[in-house]
């Protein structure tokens, strides 16, 4: 009896190995990054895809037992942070708290944030709300993870309370600290979006797809966060899957820039696919207009590119918005040595003004006008990026 206590002790009822044990934790985390990536984000929060019943309850089943996190909290918390990033209000941002609290600490932010219930009823609108939610899952969070820590013991053992452990630290490690710590910290942006986020790397295989987390912000409701040729998203993959067997139905993905040719007055079309692609057009902007122009104002003065500092040089990217005070002045000293990048940069931030008024004929006309100085402006560079621009349009799906 003692033996058989011990061997259930060490091996569980399944006597599993090594290598089948890692294949479990493999799939089991999987499963949860998918539950996190697909339902709450892309479904329940911005409606990008919409899930089967069937589906949509199996996340919500899968989320409670190995999360323990209320679908209505994590809508609220994500919403919020949409709605106000990288302000004094953004439930996790790192230029607010610092990359170490959110990248070491996301968790406690989160769980802040998901207990001020003013938010919870204006951002978790719309999130489930029937009598499994109010009596088990919202009810109970708590029971899920030890329903799962039962089931991991009895399974390997007490090896498996440390594979509970690891599943447990997953989503608070991936997606709390990485993807909203590092994801606002390092990484390559496709588009100057309002906001600091990066995309992680181009091929979003570890934690589903969330690694192009700047493409994510530059298009919220796409339920497609790879949209760039090279870039791979595994959370797309596996909607594809499930709408070619009818789990699923896409309600939204990012559009797609056009560029027609002669166009020689701005006209509505255009106003639509700038205000569209704004985030497209204020990245061309700085690769082919900034860039460019401090690269020929370093060759006539005898200098290198890098005499700018990088910090410099991104900041130029979306007019200095991440500078403190004195930052901002080093900005401004750098321009007043260069007149013409000085003047592109005001161009710039005209644009990025234009981009924010209301009512579509004064924002037409205000493009119109841009435009036309930007094509009188005697500087190459702007005068093509204002040559394409108002070119834009939005494809047609």
């Amino acid at each position: 009896m003692l033996d058989a206590v011990l061997n259930f002790l060490s091996n569980g009822i399944t006597h599993a190995g090594w290598l089948s044990m890692l294949i479990y934790m493999l799939v089991m985390t999987q499963l949860t990054i998918f539950t996190v990536t697909l339902y709450l984000h892309r479904c329940q929060t911005h409606r990008g895809v919409d899930l089967h019943p069937v589906v949509s309850h199996f996340f919500r089943f899968w989320g409670w037992l190995t999360t323990g996190m209320v679908t209505k909290e994590w809508v609220a918390v994500h919403r919020k942070h949409h709605a106000k990033v990288e302000t004094e209000e953004d439930p996790h941002s790192p230029q607010i708290y610092g990359i170490k609290k959110v990248f070491w600490d996301g968790v406690s932010l989160y769980r802040d944030a998901s207990e001020v219930k003013e938010d919870l009823e204006k951002y978790g609108r719309g999130t489930p709300d029937d009598w499994l939610e109010r009596n088990v899952y919202g009810a109970h969070p708590y029971w899920g993870p030890a329903l799962m820590l039962v089931i991991s013991f009895a399974l390997f053992g007490v090896i498996g309370a440390a594979l509970w452990a690891v599943q447990m630290m997953w989503i608070p490690f991936w997606a709390a600290g990485f993807v909203n710590g590092i994801g606002h910290w390092w990484g390559y942006r496709n588009f100057e979006s309002a906001d600091t986020a990066t995309n992680l790397i181009p091929w979003g295989f570890w934690i589903g797809g969330e690694e192009l987390h700047n493409n994510h912000h530059a298009f919220p409701s796409s339920a497609k966060f790879a949209l760039r040729k090279w870039e791979f998203d595994i959370g797309w993959a596996a909607i594809c899957v499930l709408r070619a067997v009818g789990l699923a139905k896409v309600l939204r993905v990012a559009p797609s820039l056009d560029v027609r040719p002669n166009v020689h007055l701005p006209d509505a079309e255009t106003l639509k696919g700038v205000l569209t692609h704004r985030f497209q057009a204020m990245t061309d902007y700085y690769r082919n207009v900034i860039i460019p122009t401090m690269r020929d104002e370093a060759q006539h003065a005898g200098e290198n590119i890098k005499s700018v500092p990088r910090r410099m040089r991104r900041a130029l990217a979306d007019g200095g918005r991440w500078l403190d005070s004195e930052g901002r002045d080093r900005m401004q000293a750098v321009l007043a040595k260069r007149p013409t990048l000085s003047t592109v940069c005001d161009f710039r931030a005209r644009l990025a003004a234009l981009m924010e008024q209301r009512g579509a004929d004064q924002a037409l006309k205000g493009l119109q006008q841009w435009i036309a100085e930007a094509e009188q402006s005697g500087i190459r560079s702007l005068q093509e990026f204002a040559s394409r621009l108002k070119s834009y349009s939005v494809a047609n799906a």
